[in-house]
């Protein structure tokens, strides 16, 4: 195997080594894991348990230190969140527009890129590779559309499809033409299929949420779980009797889990359709926001458990699910543990679903919105404790200066503020804490696997939300805004956290520029090819200010958004210079024996240069990627958007051990390799979520200076 270290062992040893390899390989059915050693990083999170795990050891608390910079590949501007693939000394990525690469994992010396025929914005935060022998494919996914290429070429699979690619928004029962799909986070292989979920648009019309199956040499559809169940399927009893055509979201957005010995996927899933009003959805609406074990040979569904009922919040599960190891009464117990956004983790025996810790129902507060009816209970983990914060007080605002903490109690006293599952209200804010970004984000945990530790940093900040009804009167256009685009970039368009303000936009973009943002999405935004091109036009008009200009024809009505009341948009509770107006640590990185429940230790992580500059340090700062660990201890993490750093710690004591300056936001989990007989760590890197930041993307990758190291190298990047 390629750059694998070689050990000094007699023949009658190895033999019995490869014997065990070619079984291994055989239970996997063609699992690169098995087909490529410990020196590779070939599936999303490391392999198909998701653990992020690194049998490596080269790179030790003892030497950590050392660690440097040896090569950079620039992939320009945008959002950049991709974990990449390293697969017999060849790194697999892809830039912020969509292009695929393959590079040297020793030199970075780029090989070959693939640019797809449509290309947008949307995040792809990972690849698929699958091999058979001498055959092999690479999956990757622009805006709706998944490919197979040729790892070794860099060409499409012809017989893959059509032409290598295949449409993710056919076979969903509903015209593909209207429908948002979009595929950012990777699949899974078992044995020949490569199982999919998808993400769509938080508002209505979205697509209705499955898990699909593919063959992965001819791309054929195999078997199909509609996570939105169609009429007489289980789970139908949960939704209006026309859910299942008018319906959407309950989709599989943030990734899935392999148990392959057994052949069962584990698939988190999303909110259900729209997000924070469900009075057109009655009832706990599963599978949405639920945990989901099916069959990976059939489909068929073995277990599931759903973490929130009629979700008003957008508590969906926002990462994949982790298998590992744990003890119980003496005994070792297969898991799956699985992180949430409210900052509670759930463990359950991975073949029965039967929860590890206790599971209480607790009684939630109704809802007052017209129409809204809202669980009157919903299920919490009384093991181990939330990794974030759960209520708000007076006593947790900021304390940073008297001015911040004068104006944050102000401002408190202002919000409602119920603690969890308190719904939200028209006319008024609502506190959300942790906030939609939190606890837990879509970067994952990672586990010392002989252990059962598991390990999660977590976004630890107060948001607030709040619901609007539309007027009697309201524009056709400024309703469309309203239903579709308000949520994200303010009723006024003013914008908000992560999302641009739309004044003045004629002055920024183009009208071309803008339509294609709309249709194909960018970032954190989907695409919206749901809207028709008359209502689209008047959209147009509406965000370019141009209705009603002498000259201008217009396309026709616009159909007015139904008259339900709509969320009024994303916001931070901050003080007046911008930092969260509740007490540090914003953002934390906490490590738990998942084999009593217990933390062992909790960290800040991240700060503010600015703030750190003046003494006020070690504040944690919102994060967005997760963490690897190896085997000899350490647990590398970048995620920090406010410092720009990678770190190093000690996996057993949470002490930093080394930290490097990334040329921006290490916003997406890193992966660790062995090239030539040396160990590296690579990750990405954009400042897309930077406000303060350079604008660029790059993949960097660190190394100690040894054996096979060559001058390091600046690589231009993929055009």
């Amino acid at each position: 195997m390629r750059g694998k270290v070689r050990a000094p062992w007699r023949s009658r040893r190895a033999a019995a080594v490869r014997a065990g390899a070619a079984l291994a390989a055989t239970l996997l059915g063609g699992c690169a894991l098995a087909a490529s050693g410990a020196a590779d990083w070939p599936a999303y999170g490391g392999n198909p348990q998701g653990d992020r795990y690194s049998s490596l050891r080269q790179i030790a608390p003892g030497n950590v230190a050392g660690l440097r910079e040896v090569w950079r590949y620039a992939t320009g501007p945008g959002d950049l969140q991709t974990s990449p693939l390293i697969v017999d000394g060849v790194l697999y990525g892809v830039t912020p527009d969509q292009v695929v690469f393959a590079l040297d994992a020793g030199s970075g010396r780029e090989l070959w890129t693939h640019a797809p025929r449509i290309r947008n914005r949307q995040p792809v935060r990972g690849l698929s590779y699958w091999r058979d022998g001498a055959r092999r494919r690479l999956f990757t996914s622009h805006g709706s559309f998944l490919t197979a290429l040729d790892p070794q070429t860099g060409r499409p699979a012809a017989e893959f499809g059509v032409g290598g690619t295949i449409d993710l928004r056919e076979g969903l029962g509903r015209d593909p033409a209207t429908l948002p799909v979009f595929m950012t986070t990777p699949g899974v292989i078992y044995r020949d299929l490569l199982i999919v979920g998808f993400r769509t648009s938080e508002t209505a019309p979205a697509a209705p949420g499955a898990v699909r199956a593919y063959d992965v040499r001819s791309g054929r559809l195999v078997w199909t779980f509609n996570l939105l169940p169609r009429p007489g399927e289980a789970g139908s009893e949960t939704w209006p009797r026309d859910a299942g055509s008018t319906a959407g979201g309950a989709n599989a957005w943030a990734g899935m889990a392999l148990d392959a010995r057994r052949g069962i996927v584990y698939a988190p899933t999303g909110s259900a359709v729209d997000d924070f009003y469900g009075g057109d959805r009655r009832g706990d609406n599963l599978f949405a926001n639920s945990l989901v074990a099916l069959d990976a040979a059939t489909g068929r569904r073995l277990w599931h458990f759903q973490a929130v009922r009629h979700d008003i919040w957008d508590r969906d599960f926002p990462s994949p699910p982790l298998l590992l190891t744990v003890r119980r009464n003496g005994r070792a117990v297969d898991a799956v543990a699985q992180p949430t956004k409210q900052g509670v983790l759930y463990l359950f025996d991975r073949v029965s679903g039967r929860p590890l810790f206790p599971v209480e129902e607790r009684s939630a507060s109704p809802s007052d919105v017209p129409g809204e009816h809202a669980a009157p209970s919903q299920p919490h983990p009384t093991l181990p404790l939330p990794f974030a914060r759960q209520a708000l007080t007076a006593e947790m605002l900021t304390r940073r200066t008297p001015q911040a903490a004068a104006a944050a109690r102000a401002e408190f006293a202002r919000l409602r503020n119920g603690g969890p599952f308190t719904p939200l209200a028209v006319g008024a804010q609502t506190v959300v804490f942790p906030g939609f970004d939190g606890g837990a984000e879509w970067g994952g945990p990672a586990a010392d696997r002989r252990r059962g530790v598991i390990y999660i940093n977590s976004n630890d900040i107060a948001w607030t939300g709040g619901l609007a009804g539309a007027g009697p009167a309201e524009d056709p256009a400024a309703a469309l805004y309203r239903s579709q685009c308000a949520n994200c970039h303010g009723a006024e368009r003013e914008g908000a956290p992560g999302f641009p303000s739309l004044a003045g936009l004629r002055q920024r973009l183009s009208r071309q520029e803008i339509e294609s943002i709309v249709v194909q999405g960018r970032g954190r935004m989907p695409g919206f090819p749901q809207i028709g091109r008359q209502a689209l036009d008047r959209l147009l008009d509406h965000l370019l200010d141009q209705a009603g200009e002498p000259g201008r024809e217009l396309s026709g009505p616009v159909p007015a958004a139904p008259r339900r009341f709509t969320f009024t948009g994303y916001r931070k509770f901050l003080d007046p210079d911008g930092y969260p107006a509740v007490e540090p640590p914003w953002g934390t990185l906490n490590a738990i024996d998942l084999n009593t429940g217990a933390y062992l230790w909790r960290i800040p992580l991240g700060e503010y240069p600015e703030l750190a500059s003046q003494g006020v340090r070690d504040t944690g700062s919102e994060n967005y990627g997760g963490p690897i660990v190896t085997a000899s201890g350490l647990l590398f993490i970048g995620a920090t958007i406010r410092d720009r750093k990678l770190r190093a710690f000690d996996a057993r004591t949470g002490k930093l051990l080394w930290q490097a300056l990334l040329p921006y936001a290490g916003a997406a989990t890193p992966a660790t390799y062995q090239a030539n007989g040396r160990q590296f760590v690579v990750i990405a890197t954009s400042g897309q979520r930077d406000p303060k930041g350079l604008k660029g993307s790059a993949y960097v990758a660190f190394a100690l200076p040894g054996p096979g190291a060559g001058p390091e190298r600046n690589t231009p990047g993929a055009k």
